[in-house]
Order: C-alpha cells, then sequence, then structure tokens
C-alpha cells in the first residue's frame, strides 16, 4: 500500500514537473519570439513591399495604361489613409461587401480594364499576386495606428458578417476541423504559436489587426487572402476560390470582431 501509494505520488510529481517545464519552455519560446519580431520591428520586411506597392500604385498599367490612384477603397476617390481600417464594407458600386483585396481587383478592372481571372487563377507569391501582394502592403501600412472600425449597418454587412460567423464555426474535413477549433478558445496554441481567440474583441483584434503580415518563417509577406487559404489547408478543407465571398465573410467577421482595436498591419509573424 505504502509502495503503491509512492509510486503514484513519484508519478504525480513528475507530471506536474513534465506540465510546469512545458509550461515555462512554451512561455520562455514566445518571449524569445517577441523579443526577436521586437528586435526586427524597424526594420520590418514589409516595407520593402510597402515601396514596391507604392510604384505599383502610381505606375499606369493594364489595357487602359491608368494607374490606381483613382481607386475608391471607401473613402472617396484616391483616398488611401485610414481606409483598410474599416474594410471590409459594402460598396454600392458593386452593390457586394468586398474586402481590400476584392476591391483592389474591381479597381484594376474599371480603372485599369484588367480581367479579374488573372489575379484569382494566379498562384499566390508570383506574377499579378505578387503585385497585389505590395500592393495591399502599401493600402495597410497608411492605416497603421488607426482604430478598427467596421460597421455592419448595411443588410448586406450584416448578412456578411452573419455567414462568417457560420463559416467560423462550420466543421468538416477529415478531422472535423473549424476556425474555431483553433481560435474559438483562450490559451490555445499551435507549437510555440499562440492562438487568439478570434470570438472576443481583445483576440480579434490581437488577429485580425497584425494581418496581412510579413512571415519570418517563410520570408514572404502573407495577405489575408493567403492567410485564410493557408487555415483551409491545414483543416484539410478544399482551398477557397480568392476573394469569394467565404474569404470576404471570415474577415468580415474578424475584423467586426476587432472593432476598436487598433491596425498594426503589416505585422511580424513566426
Amino acid at each position: 500500500m505504502h509502495r503503491k501509494f509512492t509510486l503514484g505520488l513519484a508519478l504525480g510529481i513528475l507530471a506536474a514537473s513534465l506540465s510546469i517545464s512545458s509550461s515555462v519552455f512554451a512561455q520562455t519560446a514566445s518571449d524569445e519570439i517577441a523579443k526577436y519580431r521586437e528586435m526586427i520591428a524597424d526594420g520590418n520586411p514589409s516595407e520593402l513591399y510597402e515601396a514596391a506597392g507604392e510604384d505599383l500604385w502610381k505606375k499606369p498599367t493594364g489595357p487602359k495604361n491608368a494607374t490606381l490612384e483613382k481607386c475608391d477603397l471607401g473613402l472617396g476617390p484616391g483616398v488611401v489613409k485610414g481606409a483598410a481600417a474599416q474594410l471590409p464594407r459594402y460598396f454600392k458600386d458593386t452593390n457586394r461587401v468586398q474586402d481590400l483585396e476584392s476591391r483592389l481587383m474591381t479597381c484594376m478592372q474599371n480603372l485599369q480594364g484588367r480581367n479579374p481571372k488573372e489575379m484569382i487563377d494566379a498562384p499566390f507569391q508570383v506574377g499579378p499576386k505578387k503585385d497585389m501582394e505590395a500592393i495591399v502592403a502599401y493600402v495597410v501600412t497608411l492605416s497603421k495606428g488607426e482604430k478598427i472600425n467596421v460597421s455592419t449597418n448595411h443588410p448586406k454587412e450584416k448578412e456578411m458578417y452573419e455567414l462568417g460567423k457560420r463559416a467560423f464555426y462550420f466543421e468538416g474535413g477529415p478531422m472535423d476541423f473549424s476556425c474555431a477549433s483553433c481560435h474559438g478558445e483562450n490559451g490555445k496554441r499551435i507549437r510555440l504559436q499562440d492562438l487568439p481567440n478570434l470570438t472576443t474583441q481583445k483576440g480579434a483584434a490581437m488577429g485580425w489587426g497584425s494581418w496581412p503580415a510579413y512571415r519570418v518563417s517563410s520570408g514572404q509577406f502573407w495577405t489575408m487572402q493567403q492567410r485564410l487559404n493557408d487555415c483551409y489547408r491545414q483543416q484539410r478543407f478544399p482551398f477557397p476560390i480568392y476573394a469569394s465571398d467565404v474569404t470576404i465573410a471570415l474577415s468580415m467577421y474578424m475584423a467586426k470582431n476587432a472593432n476598436g482595436g487598433i491596425v498594426e498591419t503589416p505585422g511580424l509573424k513566426r
């Protein structure tokens, strides 16, 4: 009896020690990652994408040989500062809710005469999408420090938010995953990566407010569309169509939940 008690106590102490060690290690690793991000923040590689994006914004291109300088991102033709902080939003000219990338595609089509299909069908990080990533970096940088302020006043905005909420909790694929599996509770992590709870204002502000971002692990700038694409990959879902309603709806859900938070894009991610 004494031996069993001693063995059980020893195993309990061992388990507790391992749990504490694991927690301490994870916290230490997270702290080190945070220090690394802080260290390179002044020289965030996203700045290179931003500079390239500004050039592309002002460069005449497409069949109409026009620039994007008259693109209306919701605050009027050509107004970029603060626009990303209020997206997604309803646009009367398209009669739909659009996120930043889908709205830029509309501007490219209307102003430059470019076919949206070339962007939709292109792979990430090359060709047209590489240009899009740079333009996104330029636009979001001009909202850095602004408060996130996304409306659901228009019926289509409210409808898109509700669609995003359903998509967030939808379970499927071979492992019955959903967005909520990783981002629906506090205190979750994958390996060394803390996962924000996107159902709360604090978590959504942290998650939505720091994307798009430069991913240190891949050495690439990722837009929100690419981030969502990768989430679907991790869930073993079919990839969503670029700038499709489901991706915009998920963005709307996150952005609205994040209202009041500060735009920190372009961020730095592991």
